[in-house]
């Protein structure tokens, strides 16, 4: 089995990564720093890095590829004054078009082992919690649910089921240090979701801890 994970240098990409690594199965990282052995270097926004990322792969099969790269830079942009139009197109053009490309790019390798594909988004996209606050992260992330709900539709022909994912509020960078869950209950979360996702349940959004999340 491979598994290919964006923006797998930190957090709970990370996370993922050593886990796949600590089966035995091939897992390969995508980072937008330097690259080691079984890593690419790959900006999610840049349609020539994906397409350099597909020459490299060479129509291998991915059995699951995970889009977690994601970026939240309005964390306390306040909407009197905030929220500039750059940081909309930055954030959108990473959380959003993407994981569409990355996809898009991918999809002979998906094909080849009719794979799957897990988004990992955020309850923060889900209309039911709307809190206020991080205007363009909550936007993006609800795109990102419709995306990954629309794609179930486009690609079940193909044998590919496509989920979306709640991590939970993870101890990492972005979800700081007094965040309730760790990255490692994240991931066994997370990675049972994975395995039990199939063309039953394509379209699904749930928590980490395999609970339906309304969308």
């Amino acid at each position: 089995m491979t598994t290919l994970i964006t923006g797998a240098n930190r957090g709970v990409g990370l996370g993922l990564l050593e886990h796949y690594r600590a089966t035995g199965e091939r897992a390969i990282g995508t980072t937008r720093g330097e690259p080691g052995d079984d890593w690419i270097t790959l900006d999610v926004t840049d349609p020539e890095a994906q397409c350099a990322m597909a020459g490299k792969l060479d129509g291998a099969p991915i059995d699951l590829l995970i889009c977690n790269a994601g970026v939240l830079f309005d964390r306390d942009d306040e909407i009197d004054h905030g929220y500039p139009a750059d940081k909309w197109a930055q954030m959108l053009a990473t959380n959003v078009t993407g994981v569409f490309l990355t996809v898009q790019a991918l999809l002979p390798n998906l094909r080849a082992a009719k794979g799957k594909v897990a988004i990992i988004a955020s309850q923060l996209g889900s209309s039911s919690i709307a809190s206020g606050g991080r205007l363009i992260y909550c936007a993006s992330k609800a795109a990102a649910i419709n995306l990954g709900a629309n794609l179930a539709q486009e690609l079940k022909g193909d044998g590919i089921a496509v989920g979306s994912y709640h991590p939970g509020w993870v101890q990492t960078d972005m979800g700081g240090e007094t965040a309730a869950v760790t990255v490692a209950e994240s991931v066994a979360g997370l990675t049972d979701r994975f395995a039990a996702l199939s063309l039953d349940n394509t379209g699904c959004f749930e928590t980490h801890d395999g609970q339906p999340h309304p969308f």
